[in-house]
């Protein structure tokens, strides 16, 4: 019997626990039509894998973990609790909420890393530790932010009619950039409709192979400044040219070579991509700039 058929077998007599609790058990025998679909969506994944390895199985299903996890709160609760076969991350939803408080919106999504791995030293723990930090002070200080706003909106003249007309909303949520059988990369990212100067987004790109975040030493070698810096100014040179976009100069603040503090995240390729903020290196016209790094 292959691996994967011995994996399979485990999988499949896997019982739900005990401890499942009532309301879980309710939603998912009323869900029975979306339930099935699921399954079949499973099971049509499940064939077309057949062939490949243990790992791109895995990677499959964590796929469909996902989209079910953030569409089904019942299936949430069940599938934090199934056996994961292979040696692979995944990225959940940990936890999600919409409040509307009358003078704003807001809504949060915050991920969890799982890794289903050797060990890792706690990686997926401190990491889910950050974000989940990260996500609960952006969403407390941007409310914050929005009823400062709203005093000093009223101080000048302003109605309740105009504000509502505002239609403030806060927003926290994650988006994955890649995840493929050597990286799982993605952006936690928070922005306030009324402004973008207190937007914010990390990135985060986990090395599979090694269970450890990946560096852009890691990913281009021990001259990766260079490399970046050079790559970077030559792309901006063509964009120049081709697009006619005016980067600010170095003395204005431009871009004068990467640091500690540059973000960048791992695309589909395997290559990182750099990214600055809007306004960072050139007019907020423009938006966030993104420059990818051939390795």
């Amino acid at each position: 019997m292959s691996r994967l058929e011995d994996a399979k077998k485990k999988y499949d007599k896997t019982e739900i626990p005990k401890e499942l609790s009532k309301r879980v058990q309710a939603a998912v025998e009323e869900s029975g039509a979306r339930k099935r679909e699921r399954e079949k969506v499973v099971r049509i994944r499940r064939r077309k894998v057949l062939v490949g390895k243990c790992a791109g199985v895995a990677a499959g299903l964590a796929i469909v973990f996902t989209t079910a996890l953030n569409t089904n709160t019942a299936f949430a609760d069940m599938a934090a609790r199934l056996p994961v076969v292979g040696g692979v991350a995944r990225l959940l939803t940990f936890r999600s909420y919409e409040k509307d408080e009358g003078d704003w919106k807001i809504s949060v999504k915050i991920p969890s890393v799982e890794m289903i791995a050797a060990d890792t030293n706690g990686l997926d723990d401190s990491l889910n530790q950050e974000i989940h930090e990260l996500c609960i002070r952006y969403g407390e200080e941007a409310q914050q932010r929005a009823m400062e706003y709203k005093k000093a909106f009223m101080e000048t003249g302003g109605t309740e009619e105009e504000w509502a007309a505002h239609n403030i909303e806060i927003n926290v949520w994650y988006e994955i950039k890649s995840q493929t059988e050597d990286y799982l990369s993605f952006a936690v990212m928070g922005t306030e409709s009324w402004t973008s100067a207190y937007s914010e987004a990390r990135y985060y790109s986990i090395d599979l192979k090694n269970g450890k975040l990946a560096t852009l030493q890691t990913l281009l070698g021990d001259e990766y400044v260079r490399k970046v810096d050079e790559s970077i100014q030559t792309a901006m040179r063509e964009r120049q040219e081709t697009e006619g976009i005016e980067f600010w100069a170095q003395d204005e603040g431009g871009f004068s070579g990467i640091d500690e503090n540059t973000k960048f995240y791992v695309n589909e390729k395997g290559n990182p991509v750099i990214v600055f903020d809007k306004y960072e290196i050139a007019p907020g016209a423009y938006g966030a700039m993104e420059f990818e790094v051939e390795r």
